[in-house]
């Protein structure tokens, strides 16, 4: 572990009213004391406390600035950490910084503070990629789970499930080196009982995976329906501005819009797609595949039909599209005189579908041009994808591909503890299994995990953090 000083700017490059340069490390009060000039060293300050002065470089007076003081270890990153409150110009932070590395520091490496916290005990693994969650959070949603999981949520689950693991496994191992003083008779009713409830916890963390990944990066949204049915009209509507062209004209949008908008606390990244037709234009054409390729690797598609027009050929094939995909289809244009009902189009896609729908496809009157029904689709899309009401006190969302990765493999491995009580296998057989598990879920946390891949982790966090 590296305990050398080093030294980043913890605020975004753009001119504002304070930047912020942090410097820590086991050296870190006396690289300061080296450019600070104030009414005392800071080496002599009290911990947490905020002093007044001026930065110099050599006989140059670089910014005036308040510097903060941090002793170890009631730090982010366990070590004595310095924190310099200077102008928020980009050239006098940077000169601020440049001066900082003159005089003792190294230039941090990116997430290299949040990778001595862990390193040094701070938090686990699972809080510190909970940290650059919260920086890139982009709803409310996004930001509760995060703050959740760097209060511990997720690593006091895995920490207690781990213990019920090394509980078992110490039994056993403890039973086979001592079979004279320790019974295992009937102990693999009491280890399949508790193997079984561990799976069902750790399911139900996978299973949040769903809500997590949604949470975190939005539902994936594309727009579907023939030329002219309203499509772009409604990206307008959701996106609160006119972002896409807007005409009598059919086919006027031949390539994909995106826009991410948020909807009740939940990023919506929608795709405005070409109206899907049967065509010469090979321009359009283009289009119309692209829409088509779009509508299958969506998580959620939005047909808009126009209800004043009778259905066509064109419309059998958006049906044949997206009738097993979530969806939600929209009967446009309520104000004008309705030709299409929610019966009609029932009939047609239990038509094209054989009687075999999925799923009851939710069908909203809307008016594209008067706002209409509007409410109604994004009350129907939030119930569509959160399940009740997201709390951040008790259930844990898992975000992280790579945790949930690990909670699988924990699975697997007990699922097997229970597939070898069950056949009669030999007790070490089970030790194997439990073990695995165990080590799976300290992926998680960061306790079994190589030097390699903490690095790979941390190198995609942000300069200063």
């Amino acid at each position: 572990m590296k305990t050398d000083t080093i030294a980043a700017i913890a605020t975004g490059m753009t001119n504002s009213g304070i930047g912020i340069v942090r410097i820590t490390g086991k050296n870190a009060f006396e690289t300061i004391d080296r450019i600070y000039r104030g009414k005392s060293a800071i080496a002599e300050a009290d911990s947490h406390t905020i002093h007044y002065g001026h930065i110099w470089d050599q006989d140059e007076l670089i910014d005036e600035v308040l510097v903060m003081v941090m002793r170890s270890p009631r730090t982010y990153t366990g070590e004595d950490t310095v924190e310099i409150n200077c102008h928020g110009g980009t050239f006098v932070v940077r000169r601020v910084l440049d001066t900082v590395l003159k005089n003792g520091a190294r230039p941090a490496e990116p997430g290299e503070f949040t990778k001595r916290a862990f390193l040094n005990g701070k938090m686990d693994l699972s809080q510190s990629e909970a940290v650059m969650d919260l920086i890139s959070s982009q709803n409310e949603y996004a930001l509760q789970s995060s703050i959740s999981q760097i209060k511990g949520s997720l690593k006091n689950k895995i920490k207690d499930i781990r213990n019920k693991i090394i509980y078992h496994t110490a039994f056993l191992e403890s039973a086979l080196d001592d079979p004279e003083h320790i019974s295992l008779d009937g102990y693999s009713f009491t280890l399949k009982k508790d193997s079984e409830e561990i799976i069902r916890d750790l399911d139900e963390l996978i299973d949040s995976a769903d809500d997590g990944r949604i949470v975190k990066e939005g539902i994936q949204t594309v727009i579907v329906g023939k030329p002219n049915a309203g499509k772009s009209s409604l990206l307008n509507v959701l996106a609160g501005h006119e972002r896409a062209i807007v005409t009598d004209i059919e086919g006027t949008t031949r390539d994909v819009l995106e826009e991410q908008i948020s909807l009740q606390g939940i990023n919506l990244n929608i795709i405005d797609t070409a109206g899907i037709r049967t065509t010469d234009d090979r321009i359009e054409k283009i289009g119309v595949e692209r829409a088509k390729d779009y509508a299958r690797n969506a998580d959620l598609v939005i047909y808009v039909v126009d209800s004043s027009r009778n259905l066509d050929e064109n419309d059998e094939k958006i049906m044949e599209l997206i009738y097993d995909k979530k969806t939600v289809i929209l009967l446009n244009k309520s104000d004008l005189d309705i030709m299409i009902t929610k019966d009609i189009m029932r009939k047609r896609l239990q038509d094209i579908s054989k009687g075999n729908i999925l799923q009851d496809i939710p069908m909203i009157e809307i008016s594209a041009k008067e706002e209409a029904g509007i409410k109604e689709l994004e009350n129907t899309i939030r119930s569509m994808f959160i399940k009740g009401r997201l709390s951040f006190n008790d259930e844990i969302y898992i975000t992280n591909a790579r945790q949930k990765i690990s909670l699988t493999e924990a699975s697997e491995g007990m699922k097997r503890v229970v597939e070898s009580i069950d056949s009669g296998m030999p007790e070490d057989f089970y030790s194997i299994d439990l073990m695995d598990a165990y080590e799976a879920l300290g992926k998680i946390t960061g306790e079994s995990m190589g030097e390699d891949l903490i690095n790979e982790i941390f190198s995609k966090f942000c300069m200063g953090k």
